[in-house]
């Protein structure tokens, strides 16, 4: 795969949705070619082996293939919160976060902008580069796609939102998602393993996943990771998130339009414990509800 000649008939992401980017023509994602960036600088909220001492080097793309009612970032990913920039920007931002001691580069919603990524990071390495890529997605990744990225991408950290389709498709607007999501996370797995950090318990390489507790048992957690368990790695590194609550158009959907409780949480925690999944992210771990 091209990296330019890809977005011809982009198929970047399984939406599959065929415009010309280099004509002109925008997709679900309503991005073009060059780099769509809300803001970057170091992270210091992310889960604690990105973090370590000194931040996360996140960069946040702008717009999403995804469309998800409840999204705490709206204003960046559906209300295209950004400015378009030069790949040279993109270079120079990645090189600035190495320069202020960050620990990786951590390409936050980067599946709708990898042609734009993969001209950069070449420039990038030139100019100096050497700190791990992190690949932060929402799951829905196109298997084609992480292939191109494999021996790119350092780090991949992909939610795992919903194990049932009908829910992705109500409140993401996406097909299939758990099918989709499931496939890509072993296809990452596949290239990276389970997560290595150094003495410092810094991420070096590996498989971090992210699932979000939603209310009603809307994401469907205990098949969700019975898949991680069951399916990739006991070992697998976990952020199980208890931060949600409703906002953008969350309030339109009464399933939705409430925080979670302390019970339906630790319910999630505690079955994650009995699948022998033990690497749960230590932010969450010392959250008000343990």
């Amino acid at each position: 795969m091209d990296a330019r000649d890809v977005l011809k008939s982009c198929t970047l992401c399984p939406r599959r949705c065929g415009v010309d980017r280099l004509a002109g023509e925008l997709g679900q994602c309503r991005t073009g070619v060059l780099p769509f960036v809300s803001s970057y600088g170091a992270h210091f909220g992310e889960e604690a082996p990105l973090v370590g001492l000194h931040g996360s080097g996140t960069v946040f793309f702008g717009n999403c293939n995804l469309n998800c009612v409840y999204c705490q970032n709206y204003s960046i990913s559906q209300l295209s919160e950004g400015t378009e920039v030069s790949v040279d920007a993109l270079v120079a931002m990645m090189l600035a976060l190495q320069g202020m001691g960050c620990h990786n580069i951590n390409l936050v919603s980067p599946t709708h902008q990898v042609a734009a990524i993969v001209m950069a990071l070449p420039q990038a390495v030139k100019g100096g580069l050497s700190i791990p890529i992190v690949y932060n997605c929402g799951g829905y990744e196109a298997i084609d796609t992480l292939a191109f990225l494999d021996g790119i991408v350092d780090i991949y950290m992909p939610d795992l939102k919903y194990s049932d389709h009908v829910m992705g498709l109500k409140y993401s607007n996406v097909d299939l998602y758990p099918q989709v999501a499931q496939a890509a996370i072993r296809q990452m797995h596949r290239q990276v393993g389970d997560l290595v950090t150094d003495d410092n318990g810094v991420a070096l390489r590996g498989l971090i996943i992210r699932h979000l507790v939603l209310p009603n048992d809307i994401a469907g957690s205990h098949d969700s990771l019975r898949f991680i368990a069951q399916e990739i790695s006991t070992n697998t590194y976990t952020n199980i998130m208890d931060q949600y609550h409703p906002c953008f158009k969350a309030i339109e959907h009464k399933q939705l339009n409430r925080r979670i409780t302390a019970n339906e949480y630790n319910a999630v925690v505690q079955y994650a414990r009995s699948l022998g999944l033990t690497r749960l992210d230590k932010e969450e771990l010392r959250g008000r509800w343990l």
